[in-house]
């Protein structure tokens, strides 16, 4: 028997049941998501990728060689974007001590729909500089990304918070997700958190690879010490040139107590980071600076042989033994002609310390020490001597 035909009376009555029902389909999918809010009000959406952001129609040139972020120990206190937080009912609890944080998982970026909103910090997020976003991490600290699919790596600032998609670990600036070779989308990355004592100890450095801009590596003294080990409470035997940073799996996010990350004995540097490696232009394609720019005119008072005029320093290296100090000297001068009346060695328990300067403010300092690294492609370490 064919199916008997609905009734007039009923397909309307069930037009009329259904239409609520299909009023309120529509306004879902016309109603905008909002974003949540983490600790300083985050503003940015989880998660970012190409699909939905993007650079600017004409990003600035160059961004490849955008400098890594320079490891510095600053502050961490407990109160403001490094207290527990709840995102979508998960409760965080950032770290506020200098413990190790190793991570694997999904990255993903920001780029101009992010570009000027206030982060977790209080800063503006700047999608050209290297700065990254992490659940935990303490605001501000340092990590070291790398990207297992190509090898490549970058140094991080973590000044917000995010993302909170399940499985991604950290948010890139659009800047490092480029660096990285992962503008595509989401893509795996391993993290490694730089901590106070990586930073003193100098296996913050950065990995150098291959680098774009022509630039050979100048190989250093086999003896050369990564760091002023006994200022850090380490043995200096154990340190070498290939050492790399440590690395403690499990981590417990619970509360801990803090620590003054500033804090430096009388009388020594502050920040003690040793560079290993630099890499230098061939003789027959140097790389042309000016002879000399504001702030990089040292002061020579309390310039001695052993002992370290007082002011700020650029350290470029440490080394067991004095002619690997003398012998990295020669080669920066052949090479970077403008650094020769810049450079002195030092012996500070019994490290024969290469460095730069003094120069009477850290701003004078700092410009420094970007020229340097521009030039030689390392990463060196502002250090104050009082």
């Amino acid at each position: 028997m064919p199916p008997r035909a609905s009734s007039p009376s009923l397909t309307r009555a069930l037009r009329l049941a259904t239409a609520p029902l299909a009023l309120a389909v529509l306004a879902a999918c016309q109603t905008t998501p909002t974003a949540p809010t983490g600790p300083g009000n985050v503003s940015r959406l989880p998660p970012g990728n190409a699909q939905r952001d993007g650079p600017e129609t004409k990003p600035p040139p160059n961004l490849e060689a955008v400098p890594d972020a320079m490891p510095q120990i600053e502050a961490i206190r407990k109160g403001g974007p490094n207290k527990p937080y709840e995102i979508a009912g998960n409760t965080y609890v950032p770290l506020t001590d200098d413990r190790a944080l190793t991570e694997s998982g999904l990255a993903s970026w920001y780029g101009k729909k992010f570009h000027g909103r206030r982060t977790a910090s209080g800063e503006a997020y700047n999608m050209y500089a290297m700065t990254a976003a992490h659940k935990t991490l303490p605001i501000p600290s340092y990590a070291r990304v790398r990207n297992p699919a190509n090898g490549k790596e970058v140094i991080v600032r973590v000044n917000d918070r995010g993302p909170f998609s399940p499985g991604r670990v950290i948010d890139l600036s659009y800047t490092a997700a480029l660096k990285l070779g992962v503008l595509n989308g989401v893509a795996a990355v391993e993290i490694t958190r730089i901590t106070d004592d990586d930073i003193r100890s100098g296996v913050a450095l950065r990995k150098p690879s291959a680098p774009a801009n022509g630039l050979n590596p100048l190989p250093v003294d086999a003896s050369v010490v990564v760091a002023d080990a006994q200022g850090a409470g380490m043995d200096t035997g154990a340190l070498t040139a290939a050492q790399s940073p440590t690395s403690t799996p499990g981590v417990d996010l619970g509360a801990a107590a803090a620590v003054d990350a500033a804090a430096a004995v009388p009388g020594r540097v502050t920040t003690v980071t040793q560079t290993v490696v630099a890499e230098v232009a061939p003789a027959r394609a140097p790389v042309t600076l000016p002879s000399v720019a504001r702030g990089d005119k040292p002061d020579e008072r309390g310039r001695a042989d052993t002992t370290a005029g007082v002011g700020w320093w650029i350290q470029l290296g440490a080394f067991k033994q004095r002619d690997g100090a003398l012998e990295f000297q020669r080669r920066l001068i052949d090479e970077q002609g403008w650094l020769a009346p810049l450079l002195a060695v030092f012996t500070d328990h019994s490290l024969n310390k290469l460095q730069a300067g003094p120069y009477t403010t850290r701003d004078d300092a700092r410009n420094a020490a970007e020229r340097i690294r521009t030039a030689l492609q390392l990463v060196p370490t502002i250090v104050e001597k009082r």
